[in-house]
This record gives C-alpha cells, sequence and structure tokens, in this order.
C-alpha cells in the first residue's frame, strides 16, 4: 500500500457522494488530509453520475442511501459507474449491515478495487485512509462484521470449516494476504497456504493465485448460502 501522504505521491482525484452535510464536510477534511484530492463532493445519485462522468476519478467514496428514495441508489448508482468504468475503485458506506446491498457491491466488476464499510469505522481515521488506499490499490475490503454476519447466517457447507479455518476466511475476507493472515495468527505461511487450500476445496471453488477474486469468490458463495 503507498503511503499517500507523502509529498512525493500525487493525490488520488476522488469524488465523494453523501447527503449528510456534516458527515460530507467532516469527509472532505478527512480525505483531504489523507493524501485524496476532492475533486467533486455531491449529495445525491445523479450528481453522482454527473461527476464522476466530468471529473473521471480514481475513486468514489458514496453512501449507499441517497435521495431521493433513501433506499439503494447509491449502490446501484456505484453499480453502474463500475460497469462503465472498471478501472473504478469504489468504496460503499452503510449506516448497518445490510447483506444483499455486500452482495451487489461484490458482484460488481472482477471483484478488485472494492470496499464495503460500516460508517462508525470512519471514526478511526488512520484505518479508513487505509482502507480506502488499499482499495485504489486494486484490493478488496468487507467490514469484519459483514462477514461474522455472513458466517453466522451461512449454512452448509461452511459447516465442513473447521474453527480455524474461519478464522482465515474471514480474514481473507478483510483483504489479508496469506503472509498478513499468518502473523496474525501466529502460525506459518504454509500453515495459512494448507488452511486456504483446505477452504476452497471445502467450498467447492477452484484454487486461484489472485487473493482478490478468490475473496470476489469466496463472499459470493457465502452470499449466496445466507440468502
Amino acid at each position: 500500500m503507498h503511503d499517500r501522504t507523502s509529498p512525493d505521491v500525487t493525490p488520488v482525484p476522488t469524488v465523494l457522494a453523501e447527503d449528510g452535510v456534516l458527515l460530507r464536510e467532516g469527509l472532505i477534511g478527512v480525505l483531504e488530509r489523507f493524501g485524496f484530492s476532492v475533486v467533486a463532493a455531491v449529495g445525491d445519485a445523479e450528481a453522482l453520475r454527473e461527476a464522476v462522468t466530468q471529473h473521471r476519478p480514481a475513486l468514489v467514496v458514496t453512501d449507499i442511501r441517497m435521495p431521493p428514495g433513501f433506499s439503494d441508489e447509491g449502490l446501484r448508482t456505484a453499480v453502474h459507474l463500475r460497469r462503465d468504468h472498471p478501472d473504478l475503485a469504489v468504496v460503499a458506506l452503510s449506516q448497518y449491515v445490510e447483506l444483499s446491498y455486500a452482495s451487489e457491491l461484490l458482484d460488481s466488476g472482477a471483484g478488485t478495487g472494492i470496499g464495503y464499510l460500516l460508517k462508525q469505522r470512519v471514526g478511526d481515521v488512520r484505518e479508513f485512509a487505509s482502507v480506502l488506499s488499499k482499495v485504489v490499490d486494486g484490493g478488496t475490503f468487507v467490514d469484519p462484521e459483514v462477514v461474522r454476519q455472513l458466517l453466522r447466517r451461512s449454512s452448509d457447507p461452511l459447516e465442513r470449516l473447521t474453527e480455524r479455518e474461519r478464522e482465515v476466511l474471514a480474514l481473507m475476507a478483510e483483504g489479508h494476504s496469506n503472509g498478513a493472515i499468518a502473523q496474525q495468527l501466529v502460525v506459518s505461511d504454509a500453515a495459512v497456504g494448507k488452511h486456504v487450500g483446505n477452504i476452497l476445496a471445502k467450498l467447492d471453488l477452484p484454487p486461484d493465485d489472485s487473493v482478490h477474486r478468490r475473496v470476489h469468490a469466496v463472499l459470493a458463495h457465502l452470499r449466496a448460502e445466507s440468502t
């Protein structure tokens, strides 16, 4: 992940979509502080579409629920934007865990450059900026609480997984590499690799060298099992 606060790093052009004025202004300050250049800050889905067309940003940070209907306008707009601009990184913010929204976002694009984050995480501004940087760099990040609820609601074949494999799966979903998972669980890289192989086999998913595609496939499978 790049250090975007370095003066040698070009700020990331970003479009922010949030209808709450106070939160929008606060997010602008956080983004600018951590190396993201807010080229447009808008309050509804139509303005989001227009801003992306006009500015061609590298990143969109959008609330899921926006005017006029306050349902899933922000999400649907983000999915359409990724269809038109495949390289566009998107981080969706939600007040609550809404699994159907998470699945639609994860089903867009190739499963890279996607983030699904609960708004409560924005309180830790450094963690928030780190997630944005990870997504801009092509990573995938799913809020740990979303992962926990997916795991809780899902049934077979997740019942085939051991407790340790579930821990590895949750960390995979947060976009961690095998090495990072090994560090967090205090085990060897080889052990993590074995767990990942077992997870993919038990979920009937083919091995894939791409971490982000693998995360996308696993979460899509969990989403299907939780409906």
